[in-house]
Order: structure tokens, then C-alpha cells, then sequence
């Protein structure tokens, strides 16, 4: 789907700049718009991404789950996606393509041959984020972020030439998150010591081409990168439930549990969009 919609994108855009570029006439694009568009997510994976823990619950994350002979629990190591099954040698199922759907509000001024306008949008998402660490027993803890939505407000400059105006576009984003976690481990029990929803400040920045194809009407293609920040970490909290007092997360002298997170830090993401718009 993401190529189809690049291609999308790639032609719309192609398009838009030879009929520019044998264009006589010049548009005004100084006014209000409305719109809507839709595409392609992909999620930028972070392939050095892992789990990160929280021993004796003072809050530093980076401690080593040890087994009672002293060797990491979590050897096998981690991967960038959801865990195919409990042993790490079956490795991940790496992030399906989301989808999105954006209605956005906008307004422009001209000045000659450029253009400078003011974007608000709201968008709904089906793009995911997961991280997945392996332990020795073995067993699998998936980590995942669902990308709900992002509202934005972003700045435009573009440049006119005949139907067409080729631009870039950023500004500021705030989107939410749903976190989820699973596990093959059936024995610890686990429950989150923090909240499911979270919301993300953030930028976006991208470029693309808007094509009049009447006075009112125009379609665009467009790609879009977004970068969110995560302030607050989602924590599972792994204790004992029926697992023996020998088990690796609830060795003493801490036997209340262990605190996990996952280390990425930001939620980022590639948009391919084509859409259209209406103008006043």
C-alpha cells in the first residue's frame, strides 16, 4: 500500500510540475481552504530499540534481570516488532503499514510567484510501534503503540507556477498513543502502574504539490514525516502471581517485582498522502 500511495504521490506530483512548467497563466492561491486527505503510514523503526528495567523500584531504569546463578535473564536479546512466539530464535513480525485519514483547514497569501499560508489538520491513524525482548525460560514481552491521532498546526511556503504549487510544510503536532502490552509468560503476574492513553507533543515536517484543477478545486500529494516525543514511560510491573520465589523478577532483596519500559523514546512516522481541496 505505501508503494502504491508513493507512486501516487510520485505521479500527482510529476503531473503537477510539467503542466506548471508549460503553463501561461498564473492562479491566485491567496484565500481559504478546506480539505481532505488520506494515505500510507509507516512507522521508523528503531532497530537498536529494547526493554529496560527497574530492579529495586527507586525509579532508574537500566538494571540487569539476573538469574540465581547471576546470568541475564534476558540474553536472547530484543527485536523491533511483535515476537513471532516465545523463543527468540523465531525472531519478530516487523510493523504492518497503518492508514490515515486527515481533514485539514488552511489559508494562504500570495505575493508574486510565492505563497505563504498557515495549516490546521486533524488526523485519524491505525500505524503501531512494538518492541519485543526474549527471556532465557523462554518466554516473549511485547511492548506496542498504536497511534491513535495527530492534531497540527504548520506553516507553508511554496512557490506558483501556472496550476501548480510546489511547497514545504511544518510546524507543531500533538498525537496519542495507545499503549499495550502482551506476553507468552503465564506465570508472573503483570499490571501497569501507569496510564493506557498518553498524549505526545512534537513536530512535522514535509513538502508537496497542490494542483488547481478549477478555480475552486485542487488535488495534492503530499508526504508528511512526524516525530513525537515521549515524556512519560508506560510501566509494566512484573511480580510474582504463581511463580516461584526463585523467579528472576522478584529475587531478593527486592521481592515485590520489577518495573519494565520500553527505551525508544519517540514515536516517528512516514506519511504518503494524496488528497483534495476546496477554495474560497
Amino acid at each position: 500500500m505505501k508503494n502504491l500511495l508513493a507512486v501516487g504521490v510520485a505521479i500527482t506530483l510529476g503531473f503537477a510540475w510539467g503542466t506548471a512548467a508549460s503553463a501561461q497563466s498564473r492562479e491566485d492561491w491567496t484565500g481559504f481552504s478546506v480539505g481532505i486527505l488520506g494515505g500510507a503510514l509507516t512507522t521508523d523503526d528503531d532497530q537498536d530499540e529494547g526493554l529496560l528495567f527497574d530492579r529495586n523500584l527507586d525509579g532508574v531504569y537500566g538494571d540487569t534481570v539476573s538469574t540465581t546463578t547471576s546470568s541475564n535473564a534476558f540474553a536472547p536479546g530484543f527485536c523491533g516488532g511483535s515476537a513471532k512466539g516465545p523463543v527468540a530464535a523465531n525472531g519478530c513480525e516487523y510493523d504492518k503499514e497503518g492508514m490515515e485519514a486527515a481533514g485539514r483547514v488552511g489559508y494562504d497569501y500570495q505575493w508574486g510567484s510565492f505563497v505563504v499560508g498557515a495549516i490546521g489538520e486533524i488526523s485519524g491513524s491505525t500505524a503501531e510501534d512494538s518492541v519485543t525482548g526474549f527471556s532465557g525460560t523462554p518466554a516473549s514481552y511485547t511492548f506496542k503503540r498504536n497511534l491513535q491521532g495527530v492534531a497540527a498546526a504548520r506553516l507553508r511556503l511554496g512557490y506558483a507556477a501556472g496550476p501548480a504549487l510546489i511547497y514545504g510544510t511544518g510546524g507543531y503536532a500533538r498525537g496519542r498513543i495507545d499503549n499495550r502490552f502482551f506476553s507468552s509468560n503465564g506465570v508472573n503476574a503483570f499490571t501497569t502502574t501507569s496510564d493506557d492513553e498518553q498524549d505526545l507533543d512534537g513536530w512535522q515536517a514535509g513538502g508537496g504539490v497542490e494542483y488547481r484543477l478549477t478555480p475552486q478545486l485542487s488535488v495534492t500529494g503530499e508526504y508528511l514525516y512526524t516525530s513525537l516525543d515521549v515524556d512519560d514511560d508506560f510501566v509494566v510491573r512484573i511480580g510474582r502471581g504463581g511463580a516461584p520465589a526463585t523467579n528472576p523478577f522478584i529475587l531478593p532483596p527486592n521481592t515485590t517485582g520489577t518495573d519494565v519500559i520500553r527505551s525508544g523514546d519517540q514515536f516517528k512516522t512516514h506519511g504518503f498522502r494524496i488528497g483534495m481541496a476546496y477554495r474560497f
